[in-house]
C-alpha cells in the first residue's frame, strides 16, 4: 500500500478501513530501515496513527505541521513524498532523521532540540495572519519536551494572542529516559480524568443530530459543557492559560483522532489536543524498553538485540568514574536533563538515589540548580551533551562562573557526532566556554585520562570546570594518560611511547647514516601534532603514517583548553621543525587560532570551518571538514615542506572538503 502513497492527497483518498493496514506497513518500514541504519525508533512507532490522522485532516503544506524535536517525524516523511528515499535515512546524502526545510515543503523548520515547536508555530501563524492567511498551524509536542521552560513561555504567550493555533500534546510518559517531576504527574492526572470528554462527545453527537439548532440552544449546550468541565476536570493548566482543552484521546485510534481534529479545525480559539500514545507501539522490544530504543544503533530486527562492543565508550568510562567517586565523596551529586541513560548516569541513579536529580528537558534549570547545590556545600556534576549545553550558556555565566561555584560540567558528545546531522554536533562548546571567566575547560583522550581529570575536577579544583569527551569507544591506554593533572599542562606523547618499534627503527637508521655518528641529520624532520582529546585517535593514525614516511612525530594532547600554561607550551614547541593543531571545534574562537601566532615554528590549523555539518558517519564528517587522518598528515607535510621561510606561527587553515555549504544546513 505504501508504494501508492506519494503525498498526503493520496492518503486522504484511502478508505478508512484500509488505514490499519497502512499503519502496519509504515511501522514495518521504519523498523526495517532503523534496524539497518540506526535512528529514533520507539518515538516514531508511537506516532504512526497520529501522523496518519493529522495528514488526513489538515492540508500540509498549506496547513503547517510543526514537530517538536522532530525525531518522531519518520512517518511524516514517508507520507509526504519521501518513502522511496527512506532507506537513505541518516546516511550521507540521504534524508535526515529530523525535519529539514531544504528536504521538503512539508518541513517548516530545521528542528533537533526540544521545546521549541510552540514558539516556532506561534511565530509562523502570527506572520500568516498578518498577511491575511487563515490556514492552520499544528504544533506536535511530547510530554517530555513540555518539561522545558521555553514551551511554557510559548504557551503563556499563545493563550493570549493566538486564535488558530492547535497544539497536539503527545503524552507517552517518556522523553528519552522515563519522565519525572510534577508536569509528568499532572499529565497523568489529566489522563485519568477522561469522564468529561466522554460525556462531551455524547452531547456533541446528540446536538449534531438536531436538524435546526437555534442560537439559544447552542448557548445552553456550550454552558452545559463548560459546567461539566468545571465539575469533572478542575485545575486544568491549559484552560487557565486560555486554551480549549480536548482529551485525553487514544492516540492509536485513527477514527477518534480524525473526528476530534475535524472539529478542532473549525474552532476559532487556541486548542490543546491531549493524545495518549505508547512509545514503541507494534514492536515488542521497543515497547518493553523504550529508553534503549529511543535513539539506537543498528540492531537485529528479529529479537531486538542491539550491537554492543567489548571496548568501553567514554560515556561508560564516565559512568564508572562517577560511581567510584561518589562512594568516596558523600557531597558528590549528579544532574541530568532527561538523559540518565544517554549520559551514563543511570548507574549512579541506582546506587545513590538521594544524590541523583533528573530535571527533565530543562538544561537552563539544571545549571542554575547545580549552582544552588554548590552554594549549599554539595559538588554537583551536570552531565549534558555538547549540543544541548549551548542552551544554558547564560546560566553558566551568571549562576555558576560569576559566583565561582564548584560545579562540574560533563560535556558528552563533544566534537563530531555521527548520523544526527547539523543540530547535534558538538563543535561549538570550546569557543563558547573559552570566553567565560573562571571556567576551566578540559578535554580528555582516553578512559583513564577521563577518570584522572574528573577526580581533579571534583576533589581538587574549587571552581567551575567543563570536561569534554566524544561519542566514541575509548582508545588503547598509554601510561601517560594516567599522569596526575597539572593545571594548564597537557600530555606529551613521544613517538617512542605510542609507536616504539617504528620510532626506534627510524632513529637507528638516521644515526647509522650520520657522518659524525650523531642523530642530527639534516634530513630528519621532527614534527609536533597538537590535538584536543577527542581527536586523539585520528591524530594517532596520522602520526603513525608520518612515521612510516620518515618523519619523527610527537603528539601533545591538550588536556587543558583553559587555563593554559603558555610558557610550558612554548618550551615544548621549540624543539620541532613544524607543528599542526588538530581541534574538534570551530576555528573561530577555538584554542588553535589563538595559540598558532605564538608558535615559534611553521604551523597549520585543522579545525571545523565556519559552516554547519550535514549528516554522515564520524569519518565522513571529519573528512569533509579537513580533519581526517589523511588531511592531518597532508597538513603536516605541507608545513614541513614550507620550512622556516614560510614565517613563524603562520596558522594556515587547510580548506574543508565536501558539500556542506557555508551558513546553511548543507545537503541532507
Amino acid at each position: 500500500m505504501l508504494q501508492d502513497i506519494h503525498s498526503p492527497q493520496d492518503l486522504k483518498r484511502l478508505p478508512e478501513k484500509q488505514l490499519p493496514r497502512l499503519a502496519s506497513e509504515i511501522r514495518q518500514r521504519i523498523i526495517s530501515v532503523v534496524g539497518k541504519n540506526g535512528g529514533h525508533l520507539a518515538s516514531n512507532l508511537g506516532v504512526v496513527e497520529l501522523t496518519i490522522a493529522l495528514h488526513r485532516v489538515f492540508d500540509s503544506p498549506r496547513d503547517a505541521i510543526v514537530w517538536d524535536v522532530s525525531h518522531q517525524s519518520y512517518a511524516h516523511k514517508i507520507l509526504t513524498g519521501r518513502s522511496d528515499r527512506f532507506a537513505t535515512l541518516r546516511t550521507e546524502g540521504g534524508i535526515s532523521g529530523f525535519t529539514r526545510i531544504n528536504e521538503s515543503p512539508h518541513d517548516f523548520f530545521d528542528a533537533g532540540h526540544a521545546s521549541s515547536s510552540i514558539s516556532s508555530a506561534l511565530g509562523l501563524l502570527t506572520a500568516w495572519n498578518h498577511g491575511g492567511r487563515t490556514d492552520k498551524v499544528v504544533a506536535v509536542i511530547g510530554d517530555g519536551a513540555l518539561t522545558g521552560g521555553m514551551a511554557f513561555e510559548a504557551l503563556s504567550h499563545a493563550g493570549l494572542v493566538s486564535k488558530n493555533l492547535i497544539i497536539v500534546l503527545n503524552d507517552n510518559q517518556m522523553s528519552i529516559s522515563r519522565n519525572t517531576g510534577a508536569i509528568s504527574s499532572y499529565l497523568s492526572r489529566l489522563t485519568m480524568g477522561s469522564a468529561y470528554q466522554k460525556i462531551r462527545f455524547r452531547i456533541d453527537r446528540l446536538v449534531d443530530g438536531i436538524p435546526y439548532i437555534n442560537r439559544h440552544l447552542g448557548k445552553l449546550v456550550y454552558r452545559l459543557k463548560r459546567g461539566l468541565k468545571g465539575l469533572l476536570l478542575t485545575n486544568n493548566l491549559f484552560v487557565d492559560l486560555g486554551f480549549e482543552y480536548v482529551g485525553p484521546l487514544n492516540g492509536h485510534n485513527i477514527h477518534e483522532l480524525e473526528t476530534v481534529f475535524r472539529r478542532v479545525k473549525k474552532l476559532p480559539r487556541p486548542v490543546v489536543v491531549h493524545v495518549v500514545t505508547k512509545k514503541g507501539k507494534g514492536y515488542s522490544p521497543a515497547e518493553n524498553d523504550p529508553s534503549t530504543f529511543h535513539g539506537v544503533g543498528p540492531f537485529n530486527i528479529s529479537d531486538g538485540v542491539v550491537e554492543k562492543y567489548d571496548v568501553p565508550s567514554f560515556t561508560q568510562a564516565f559512568s564508572t568514574a562517577m560511581v567510584s567517586l561518589a562512594r568516596k565523596n558523600g557531597r558528590l551529586a549528579a544532574i541530568t536533563a532527561a538523559m540518565s541513560k544517554g549520559t551514563g548516569l543511570d548507574a549512579f541513579s541506582r546506587h545513590f538515589k538521594d544524590r541523583f536529580f533528573d530535571v527533565g528537558i530543562a538544561e537552563e534549570h539544571a545549571v542554575t540548580f547545580a549552582g544552588g547545590l554548590a552554594a549549599g556545600g554539595m559538588v554537583p556534576v551536570v552531565a549534558i551533551y555538547s549540543t544541548f549545553i549551548q542552551r544554558s550558556i547564560d546560566q553558566i555565566i551568571e549562576d555558576v562562573a560569576l559566583p565561582n561555584r564548584h560545579v562540574v560540567f560533563a560535556v558528552d558528545r563533544a566534537g563530531a557526532v555521527a548520523d544526527d546531522g547539523e543540530t547535534h554536533q558538538g563543535m561549538f562548546d570550546i569557543a563558547l566556554f573559552r570566553a567565560v571567566p573562571n571556567l576551566a575547560v578540559l578535554t580528555v583522550a582516553s578512559g583513564a585520562d577521563l577518570a584522572v581529570c574528573l577526580d581533579w575536577a571534583v576533589n581538587v579544583h574549587t571552581g567551575p570546570v567543563a570536561l569534554r569527551y566524544p561519542k566514541l569507544t575509548c582508545p588503547s591506554e598509554l601510561p601517560e594518560f594516567s599522569d596526575p593533572v597539572k593545571e594548564g599542562v597537557g600530555i606529551l606523547l613521544s613517538a617512542e611511547s605510542y609507536a616504539p618499534a617504528v620510532a626506534s627503527r627510524l632513529l637507528d637508521e638516521y644515526e647509522a647514516g650520520a657522518p659524525d655518528g650523531t642523530s642530527a641529520m639534516p634530513g630528519l624532520k621532527k614534527l609536533l601534532l597538537v590535538c584536543t582529546g577527542s581527536m586523539y585517535s585520528e591524530t594517532l593514525t596520522a602520526a603513525r603514517s608520518l612515521l612510516l614516511s620518515g618523519v619523527l612525530v610527537d603528539i601533545y594532547v591538550l588536556r587543558f583548553i583553559k587555563p593554559f600554561d603558555g610558557a610550558y607550551f612554548a618550551d615544548v614547541c621549540a624543539g620541532y621543525d613544524g607543528l599542526v593543531f588538530v581541534e574538534d571545534g570551530v576555528r573561530i574562537g577555538g584554542i588553535s587560532m589563538e595559540l598558532s601566532p605564538l608558535v615559534p615554528v611553521p604551523c597549520a590549523v585543522c579545525a571545523f570551518p565556519d559552516r554547519f555539518v550535514s549528516t554522515g558517519t564520524r569519518s565522513q564528517i571529519l573528512e569533509r571538514a579537513g580533519l581526517s587522518p589523511a588531511d592531518i598528515a597532508e597538513a603536516a607535510m605541507s608545513v614541513l615542506g614550507a620550512g622556516h621561510s614560510s614565517g613563524n606561527g603562520q596558522g594556515n587553515a587547510f580548506p574543508p572538503k565536501g558539500n556542506d555549504a557555508p551558513g546553511t544546513g548543507g545537503k541532507a
